[in-house]
């Protein structure tokens, strides 16, 4: 199947993940998270894109985000790619790519989707096995929009207005937050957010897909953004 085209919709929440190439290790040191988290806040401030949710695997990274421009989210990564790379290499003696190509990154519907996908992004290290609670892992969004915890992986959270109606403060919105927490991700959600991500879908009902096309289509942006209608095959 061919690569869907890449598309822009400023102030829409997108789910953006980069993988290491062939899967390989790409944080082996707290300190190398670290510097991906300075190079990416740095970058995102720079490019104005707000990081609602985040997770940092060893091998692979998920953002949930919102651009304020069109080319936030490619500048970013062009950025935090390019001096991540540079400092891995040095640091571990190794030359070439690390990166499995472009990230992959999919626009969000955030009245249906948005708090599943922040619990799908934060409870990866818990289906992976790492952990028994999302709190239990440093580098995650999870201690921020769950428990409030301030400090370098936190106070750059940008919480969604999605999140904010959680309640009407701070300690509201957290319980609340941790009550979601209750219940593991459906494995219908599961496959669509993977579905959609992999594909470069817009993740949504169909009202949502098309209203996406046509934002797209308005911005001079390439067509085939939402799911094929049926008869349909995917470009």
């Amino acid at each position: 199947m061919a690569r869907l085209p890449r598309y822009a919709l400023p102030g829409q929440p997108q789910h953006i993940i980069q993988r290491g190439n062939n899967r390989q290790v790409i944080f082996a040191a707290d300190a190398d998270y670290q510097f991906f988290r300075d190079a990416l806040v740095e970058a995102a401030i720079k490019h104005r894109l707000a990081i609602h949710a985040y997770i940092w695997m060893t091998n692979h990274v998920h953002l949930l985000a919102t651009p304020e421009l069109d080319d936030s989210v490619s500048k970013v990564f062009q950025s935090v790619g390019r001096r991540y790379v540079q400092y891995f290499n040095v640091t571990y003696r190794r030359s070439g790519t690390l990166w499995e190509g472009r990230y992959r990154a999919t626009v969000v519907d955030s009245e249906r989707y948005l708090l599943t996908l922040m619990r799908y992004i934060e409870l990866n290290p818990v289906r992976a096995g790492l952990v028994a609670h999302p709190r239990d892992y440093v580098w995650s969004s999870y201690r921020y929009n769950a428990l409030g915890e301030s400090g370098s992986n936190a106070e750059w959270i940008r919480p969604h207005a999605e999140h904010l109606r959680l309640g009407r403060t701070a300690a509201d919105r957290q319980s609340a937050y941790r009550q979601l927490f209750r219940a593991a991700v459906s494995g219908g959600d599961l496959a669509e957010i993977r579905d959609c991500t992999h594909k470069g879908w817009a993740l949504g009902g169909e009202r949502f897909r098309q209203q996406v096309e046509v934002r797209a289509q308005r911005r001079a942006a390439p067509m085939g953004v939402g799911r094929p209608r049926k008869g349909n095959s995917p470009v």
